[in-house]
């Protein structure tokens, strides 16, 4: 299972804090030896002002070894500049604290710059202050501290480089702590800052790039790189909010952000698969848990469809076991297929970092998807057949159909035969106006869009043919000039 695992592919895109999570993930279970799993701990704690974390991490790797003396100067310079730090946070905190000041305070950040400087002298340096002592609590581990000290830089701060940094911190920080709703709230503000970075920002930037300066990546690359972070990041909230799967499939399906994962994140496609398979009960209307299905959009209803087609197209760059399973089901149409690669999956989900904890859940939901395109395709079903498909024994398979036609729609087509221990499903045949309809229902839409698309290609052509034909009236008197010319010599 070492080769399914995605840790040392996902950690690149992390900041160092966020990786111990799933490096002590590792460190529970038993893909990698364990002194490898210490050893990269140490040397990420190494980067950090945790020191006591990693002088422990040492004298496990390293027993009986000297603790390097390099830790204790480290740490000597760490709490001088955190109690310098902390002075010149805390005066510019008495201030913005003040009622008076709090109800003074604007929308407008720069009448609220001009309003502190005026009134208790603070400059926009000073307020940098809040930034700085924030990016050093989260550096020793302070996470929540960190999350104020970013928020209030934040609320004062015009400097647009800086505060997207302080986005960056303050989500990382809510992730850390466990705080979700926060942590979502946060991640929807930083993908909209960066989607909204278009007109003026990403035409700095390349303006800047055409005056010679290499250092500023193209505005677009620029984009994909933040997006990219962005899509592994939002993994921790997506799968620990409750309806972070949900969430999930809005975001990855959406053009922009299926683009990113295409380019230069395809092993992503695991986690939209999963969140697909988990969501399809509920997207098929099922009652989970006793309680009705909330109503879901379009985008999360195909759900599966659409994640099928991206896992064929993007095959050829990744795949694993939970995108082979959709593949085997709705592609090659091979059970026996699907059956092992669930088996292979099951296994892949028990020991991800975020998908874990929904493992059984995952089962459930896969298994529905193995009998809904199995009972699609026949009219009478072996239980005995169907368990066996499922990975069941005989009878946690009756047990388990029998739920399935309670709470599905098929209670009104489908009859267990407990004599010849099959499943009869009869399902009456779609009316013919029906069957017009579905072809149809498009259609307007379809029509308009491809007279739109044909005008447009005829306002080109009758664009081009003037443009064609001011050239040639342009070039027709130089032509007869010169013939003049030619005649008078």
């Amino acid at each position: 299972m070492a080769e399914y695992d995605l840790s040392k592919t996902i950690i690149p895109y992390l900041d160092r804090h966020l990786s111990f999570p799933l490096l002590a993930h590792l460190g529970e279970i038993t893909l990698f030896p364990p002194e490898q799993v210490q050893l990269a701990q140490y040397e990420l704690a190494k980067g950090t002002n945790m020191f006591d974390y990693a002088v422990s991490l040492f004298e496990q790797i390293y027993p009986g070894k000297q603790i390097p003396a390099e830790f204790d100067e480290k740490r000597t310079n760490a709490v001088s500049t955190n109690e310098r730090l902390q002075q010149e946070a805390q005066a510019v905190l008495d201030v913005i604290e003040n009622p008076d000041v709090a109800q003074a305070l604007r929308q407008d950040k720069n009448q609220n710059l001009q309003y502190l400087k005026d009134n208790y002298n603070l400059t926009l340096e000073q307020i940098t202050a809040l930034y700085n002592f924030g990016q050093f609590q989260y550096s020793y581990g302070n996470y929540s501290g960190a999350a104020d000290y970013l928020y209030h830089f934040r609320v004062l701060s015009t400097d647009n480089d800086l505060n997207t940094s302080a986005h960056w911190g303050k989500l990382a920080s809510d992730i850390l702590t466990g705080r979700w709703e926060v942590a979502l709230d946060e991640l929807n503000t930083l993908r909209d800052a960066i989607d909204s970075r278009t007109p003026s920002s990403l035409l700095a930037a390349a303006s800047a790039a055409a005056a010679g300066n290499s250092n500023i990546p193209e505005p677009a690359l620029g984009q994909l790189h933040s997006r990219t972070w962005l899509a592994h990041w939002s993994l921790f909230v997506y799968f620990n909010h409750p309806e972070g799967r949900t969430l999930l499939l809005e975001t990855f399906l959406s053009p922009t952000y299926l683009n990113t994962i295409q380019t230069s994140c395809p092993w992503i496609l695991r986690y939209l698969a999963a969140a697909a398979i988990l969501s399809r009960k509920a997207a098929a209307g099922v009652a989970v848990g006793g309680a009705a299905a909330t109503p879901l959009s379009s985008r999360v209803r195909h759900a599966i469809k659409e994640v099928v087609k991206v896992i064929q197209t993007e095959e050829y760059q990744y795949h694993d076991p939970v995108t082979s399973f959709l593949k085997e089901l709705y592609i090659e149409f091979d059970f026996e297929a699907a059956q092992r690669e669930l088996t292979l999956a099951e296994e892949v989900v028990g020991n991800d970092f975020f998908l874990n904890e929904f493992k059984d859940e995952f089962l459930d939901n896969a298994r529905y998807l193995i009998s809904e395109a199995y009972c699609r395709i026949h009219q009478k079903i072996d239980i005995a057949n169907l368990s066996e498909r499922l990975n069941l024994s005989q009878e946690e398979g009756e047990k388990w159909i029998v739920n399935l036609i309670r709470e599905t729609r098929m209670g009104a087509d489908a009859k267990i035969d407990l004599e010849k221990n099959v499943i009869e499903i009869n399902r009456p045949p779609l009316p013919v106006y029906q069957t017009v309809i579905e072809k149809t229902r498009q259609l307007a839409v379809r029509t308009q869009a491809l007279g739109v698309a044909i005008t447009r290609a005829g306002q080109q052509v009758q664009q081009q043919q003037q443009g064609q034909g001011q050239q040639q009236q342009g070039q027709q008197p130089k032509q007869d000039t010169r013939a003049q010319e030619v005649s008078a010599n």
